[in-house]
């Protein structure tokens, strides 16, 4: 089975190295197009840090959460009861026996029921600043990772869950200078959600995980046998994305493989905008719940025909959030900037409005 090695970013790990090698003091956002490896990036970057540096990894990605009990579950990671019998007592001594596997906020389970029970998100938080205080005194410096955080961004437990957990982060980093945070996401649309609240500024920083440029992938396809004219036809079709880099390393004829990808693409796109034409659909905005025309999704595509890119002022919202929550487009509020997801996607528009 061949193997492919994680290929070191070296931009984006060294400015994550120099931020944990500070004091915390500020939310750190890691954000990208969907599949250029944010999580393989920041599993790596665990996987190499020193044993003074105590990373709780809570992933909700694939998780289905629509309350306060399911949220709670994934923050403790309660799927994993078993470790608790390991924590024999409130905090002590939970930084010697806790296994090296553990991701979740370790807890004991009395505890964990009871704060289950009382369904208290604040008890929850005092909790785990406790948990973090404990091991920041035994030489261990918390840090804490969410990834794919805008799963709970509609949950609302007296207001919206979210902007709660924001107010922890920013104590947690700002103010008690305690541990690192870390949310991870491919959701452009939270993102640029996310840089206009008020309540964040001065509070965060935001890095960018982008697919990698020619040369990037050109030294990440060294050595797997690949080349002058595999690389043409590679970068020709799929540009930088890591996750169709690699699916065209394991297979035999790399261009066969590339056009079909491409092909595909264009049936999606098209089937995504016949539904819409002769179906219709609709968003929620907020809490308003707004029409999306098939007219102007092709307008703003169109636009894609001779362009790279468009500044978020040109198209309509509802057209804008439509594209980008079906992976088609991809917001970068920090730029002002939407582009396609990937130089497929980008062909592929080109390909569907050349006869739209």
């Amino acid at each position: 089975m061949k193997r492919i090695a994680f290929h070191n970013r070296e931009k984006e790990t060294k400015e994550i190295m120099d931020i944990l090698d500070a004091e915390p003091s500020l939310i750190t956002f890691v954000y990208g197009p969907i599949n250029s490896g944010k999580t393989t990036m920041v599993s790596h970057l665990i996987e190499e840090l020193p044993k003074n540096q105590k990373v709780f990894y809570i992933n909700l990605r694939g998780r289905l959460i629509s309350n306060y009990d399911e949220f709670i579950k994934v923050l403790f990671d309660v799927e994993h009861e078993e470790r608790y019998e390991q924590i024999k007592k409130f905090l002590k001594p939970v930084v010697n026996v806790l296994p090296e596997s553990y991701s979740g906020i370790p807890i004991p389970k009395d505890l964990f029921l009871k704060l289950f029970k009382e369904k208290e998100v604040e008890d929850a938080f005092v909790y785990i600043e406790t948990v973090l205080r404990a091991f920041y005194k035994n030489d261990q410096n918390p840090v804490l990772v969410i990834d794919e955080l805008q799963v709970i961004g509609d949950l609302k437990i007296d207001g919206f869950l979210i902007y709660k957990l924001f107010n922890f982060f920013v104590r947690l980093t700002k103010e008690l200078h305690l541990a690192h945070v870390f949310v991870v996401t491919s959701d452009s649309l939270f993102i640029e959600q996310v840089y206009s609240q008020a309540m964040l500024k001065g509070r965060c920083r935001y890095l960018l995980v982008d697919d990698f440029d020619y040369e990037t992938a050109a030294a990440f396809l060294k050595g797997y046998g690949i080349t002058d004219e595999d690389m043409r036809v590679v970068w020709g079709y799929c540009g930088g994305k890591p996750v169709c880099l690699v699916e065209l390393i394991n297979c035999g004829n790399r261009e066969e493989k590339a056009k079909e990808m491409f092909t595909f693409r264009i049936g999606e796109l098209e089937t995504q905008l016949k539904l819409v034409k002769e179906l219709g659909d609709e968003i929620m905005i907020g809490s308003k719940r707004c029409d999306v025309h098939y007219e102007k999704l092709v307008a703003t595509l169109k636009m894609f025909v001779s362009r790279e890119e468009i500044g978020m002022n040109e198209v309509d919202e509802v057209s804008k959030r439509y594209l980008v929550k079906e992976n088609i487009l991809f917001v970068d509020p920090l730029t002002a900037m939407i582009a396609p997801q990937s130089r497929l996607d980008m062909l592929a528009i080109r390909e569907v409005m050349r006869d739209a």
